[in-house]
């Protein structure tokens, strides 16, 4: 088997280190067909962009390189932050509806949109580091929070799911069938990921590789993500970016 694209990549607009084009020319050069430019949403405290507008912005430059670079296909993404428990993303309709591809991951530094209701997930994760009680009311609510986003909004992806944020693994990824969308295996936090796909490929749910590139020299790094891919016996009918 061998990937195609590469959905999880960061550029200055967010938490990463080149433009649009940069990232562009990475995925030419490492041979990828498709990418995506997913910058973090701006929820996310000190790393996401400025504000929602800007998805606009880097949607015009996306369009400058599909003009200049034919031979690849840009996709203008996002990776959304879940802002409250009814499953509420950081990016208006208006915002979303003009995207390629909508990612969505749960992030510990997220902003809430109320701090009474959506602080609740912060309290419970960091509550969490020191109680056995509040970590098992984490993982309840992290999971139920991502329940509602898959089933409130159109997501493509859940990227990094468990990652820091633990879920139930079955659960999500029976939602994520029922919605069509795929649960990410991330390149870069392979460590943990063996139990989450082993788990998850049992409902049928579909995947994708994501680098996380937050550097050009990252974009198309799937290699530790197709190893974990192949250790489980998924195949392109599983694996929605490889061949």
């Amino acid at each position: 088997m061998d990937f195609f694209a590469d959905y999880h990549t960061h550029t200055k607009f967010s938490h990463g280190k080149g433009t649009v084009e940069d990232n562009v020319r990475a995925a030419l050069a490492k041979g990828l067909k498709k990418i995506a430019i997913s910058d973090h949403g701006p929820a996310l405290f000190a790393l996401g962009v400025q504000s929602p507008d800007t998805f606009l912005e880097i949607k015009r430059e996306v369009e400058k390189c599909k003009k200049k670079y034919p031979g690849i296909d840009v996709l203008t993404g996002v990776e959304a932050n879940v802002v409250s428990l009814k499953g509420e993303l950081d990016l208006p309709k208006k915002i979303l509806d003009q995207l390629d591809l909508v990612m969505v991951g749960l992030h510990p530094l997220t902003i809430p949109l109320d701090f009474k209701e959506g602080g609740s997930l912060l309290f419970h994760y960091w509550g969490g580091k020191c109680s056995k009680r509040l970590k098992k009311k984490s993982r309840i609510l992290n999971t139920k929070v991502l329940l509602e986003t898959v089933y409130k909004n159109k997501v493509d992806v859940i990227t990094h799911p468990g990652h820091k944020m633990s879920i139930d693994t079955k659960e999500l990824a029976r939602a994520c069938v029922k919605t069509n969308t795929a649960l990410e295996i991330n390149a870069k936090h392979s460590d943990w990921q063996r139990d989450f796909i082993e788990t998850a490929k049992r409902t049928g749910v579909k995947f994708v590789l994501g680098s996380d590139a937050h550097s050009p020299a990252e974009v198309g790094e799937l290699e530790a993500a197709l190893r974990l891919t192949e250790a489980a016996g998924l195949g392109p009918e599983q694996v929605l970016n490889v061949l």
